[in-house]
């Protein structure tokens, strides 16, 4: 091994390196030190840069430089030192910039591979090795005074689930960049119609948060191969700290993919739209050949009683959340994204994996940068995680979890049927038994006096504390979309029907009092032929079609007009359990398939006095008694105009069959 030019902690350059192995064994992981400071495993400076990683059970731990990021063989090998805390530590007196580096950690005289460690944050094509490089030098211009456009509360958050190869890689987008990060920054782009497409359109339909499917460096497409066209969501985690090189314009370039990812931010945020992050610490793509067991065997994932690994993931591993460098690393990852590439929020993939302790934790550090930094996540696992129920971020506990936010299945599945069924209807096909389950997503999971919980279909009691910490959805990416869905469990729908029940679910989600997230192309009624896990579907079945904006202009300016509805009346957005408690009235109705609630007394501050909702799923219209008094109708039959549709007088109104009226006096 090569030694010139090396200089270890603490040692002369010329000191001879001890190769005996100090056998480090610990009774439980529980015993495990834990690193102070930062993770960070590489700390560059022109004169010299200093390798650090964690490995507490090491024999011998080597550092291997290479020239390129993929091929050839390592042009130095240098033996690391033992350290304080379970660190191994090797310092290059040289300037190594543009160079790229592994670890190499032997465990009871077993080499386990090259890993580019736990924590790489610039890593060459496929992510196998890290790279050396100067994080500043991929700033883009005027990256200092990116600023996160002001959000005043997190009720007025509007969020929108996009895949960035989903969204830009039809020929009808009109956008150079195509699947990539960069597609978001090209503004002026339109349909052969001459509709506006990528950013301009996400501004006109007023989003206030793109959350962009995972794009941390996943493992399940190939860099080197992207002439393949290889599709994938991208919930296989690799480097948890660096983004994909698929979405960038040259993968085998570290600075390139770093440069594109904040340049798609700072053009969204100049948009006045804030980006939120898919991440998935809940299990790793790989298990035995992982950064994870690589470093430290065993550490990082939970395990059956058996000995097996444990897999609440249904992806072959579970991570161990509970245990604190695991915990350490995710809160610490976060707050890189924050930090390095100004990311305003954060949903997290299979959150009922994780203890109630690790997410709290994490609510705490990014408040403590930034209040106004939304996070959610999957308030469930695939199957039962290795932690006792009480102690986990599942949905039940979401009132433990103050600031955090879990996805409503309770409204979704009232409205278009169980997910585990797709041709099975609910309350959008007529079928009756999912109206309180509706109520119960209209006041945003927190208790309220005219909810009765036992016939709520999945939760028999509330579990959010604030509204804000329910998300209102109907559909997202995992799933069928809702077009599909509403094909699927309808029978016989006509494309008029398949318009109107459309609309009318947004509108139980946009006047909800929790958090509305639509599926991006909804808007536009997009489809996927059908299929419902698309993960690895080609763009034949994924792309948005952007012709579709046009075909389905009354469908775009509906939903435009929810948001602007929403963003312009406080009532929808109350944010308070107890103001929803006290302006939120359910109205009676007969009969069932039909929803109606009054705002009323100038709720949250509205300028409107009392605001009447009513979700009508029937065929035929329905005959409703409301207070009386003159009402100005603002949506209707499917339309919706801010400034009046006309007039209607209670107590006695009608609302036609399957849409929704919003009215006020």
């Amino acid at each position: 091994m090569k030694l010139n030019e090396l200089a270890i902690i603490g040692m002369a350059a010329t000191t001879a390196i001890s190769c005996t192995p100090a056998k480090n064994e610990y009774a439980s992981y529980e015993l495990y030190p834990v690193r102070s400071g930062s993770l960070t495993e590489m700390e560059y400076t022109p004169a010299a840069t200093l390798f650090t990683v964690w490995a507490p059970t090491a024999d011998e731990v080597r550092l291997m430089l290479f020239e390129e990021g993929d091929g050839g063989h390592a042009y130095e090998t240098v033996s690391m030192t033992q350290a304080e805390e379970g660190t191994w530590k090797a310092k290059v007196e040289k300037d190594l910039k543009g160079k790229f580096y592994t670890f190499n950690v032997k465990i009871n005289e077993k080499w386990m591979g090259d890993t580019p460690g736990i924590n790489a944050k610039a890593v060459g094509v496929n992510g196998k090795r890290a790279a050396i490089i100067d994080m500043r030098e991929t700033d883009p211009e005027g990256w200092a005074e990116d600023k996160r456009p002001a959000l005043a509360s997190p009720a007025d958050v509007i969020l929108y689930e996009m895949h960035h190869r989903d969204f830009s890689i039809h020929s009808s987008s009109d956008i150079k960049h195509k699947g990539k990060f960069l597609a978001m920054t090209e503004q002026g782009t339109v349909n052969p119609d001459g509709l506006s497409t990528g950013i301009d359109h996400l501004k006109e339909l007023g989003v206030t948060h793109v959350h962009i499917l995972p794009s941390y460096d996943y493992a399940s497409v190939d860099e080197s191969k992207l002439d393949e066209n290889k599709y994938n969501w991208g919930y296989d985690p690799q480097n948890y700290n660096v983004p994909d090189g698929s979405y960038s314009t040259d993968p085998y370039k570290p600075e390139v993919r770093i440069r594109e990812f904040k340049q798609m931010v700072q053009a969204l945020h100049k948009a006045g739209i804030r980006v939120v992050l898919d991440v998935v610490y809940n299990h790793t793509f790989n298990t035995a050949d992982s950064n994870f067991e690589r470093t430290a065997p065993g550490y990082f994932y939970r395990r059956k009683p058996d000995g097996t690994y444990a897999d609440a993931s249904a992806c072959g591993n579970e991570t161990a959340s509970n245990r604190p460098m695991m915990r350490k690393y995710m809160i610490e990852s976060v707050l890189y994204w924050m930090n390095e590439y100004h990311i305003d929020g954060f949903r997290f993939d299979l959150m009922g994996i994780h203890d109630i302790e690790t997410m709290n934790e994490i609510r705490k550090a990014t408040a403590a940068v930034d209040p106004t930094v939304f996070i959610y996540g999957e308030g469930w696992a695939a199957q039962a995680p290795q932690l006792p129920e009480d102690s986990l971020a599942m949905k039940a506990n979401v009132y433990k979890m103050p600031g955090i936010a879990a996805f409503s299945d309770e409204m979704r599945d009232a409205l278009r049927g169980p997910f585990n069924d797709n041709h099975q209807g609910a309350f959008l096909a007529g079928l009756p038994g999912g109206e309180e389950s509706i109520k119960f997503g209209i006041v945003g999971a927190v208790k309220h006096p005219q909810v009765n919980n036992d016939s709520v279909n999945y939760s028999k009691a509330p579990w959010a504390e604030q509204p804000t910490q329910m998300i209102s959805y109907v559909s997202c990416h995992d799933d069928m979309c809702l077009v599909d869905r509403l094909r699927a469990s309808v029978p016989g729908i006509t494309p008029e029907e398949l318009a109107k029940l459309d609309k009318l679910a947004q509108t139980a989600v946009f006047t909800s009092q929790g958090v509305p997230f639509i599926y991006a192309g909804e808007e536009v009624m997009r489809d996927k032929k059908g299929v419902h896990n698309s993960y690895n579907s080609p763009d034949s079945i994924n792309a948005i079609d952007w012709r579709r904006k046009t075909e389905h202009a009354d469908v775009f300016a509906y939903y435009k007009g929810l948001i602007q509805l929403r963003k312009e009346h406080p009532a929808f957005r109350m944010g308070n359990a107890e103001l929803v408690r006290k302006h939120l009235e359910f109205l009676p109705v007969e009969g069932s398939n039909v929803v109606a609630y009054r705002l009323k007394e100038n709720a949250n501050g509205d300028a409107w006095e009392d605001i009447i909702v009513v979700l009508n799923a029937r065929k035929e219209f329905v005959k409703l008694t409301v207070p009386e008094g003159k009402y100005t109708v603002v949506a209707r039959d499917g339309f919706i105009n801010r400034q009046g549709l006309g007039m209607l007088y209670g107590p006695e109104i009608v609302v036609p069959a399957q849409s929704a009226l919003i009215m006020y006096k």
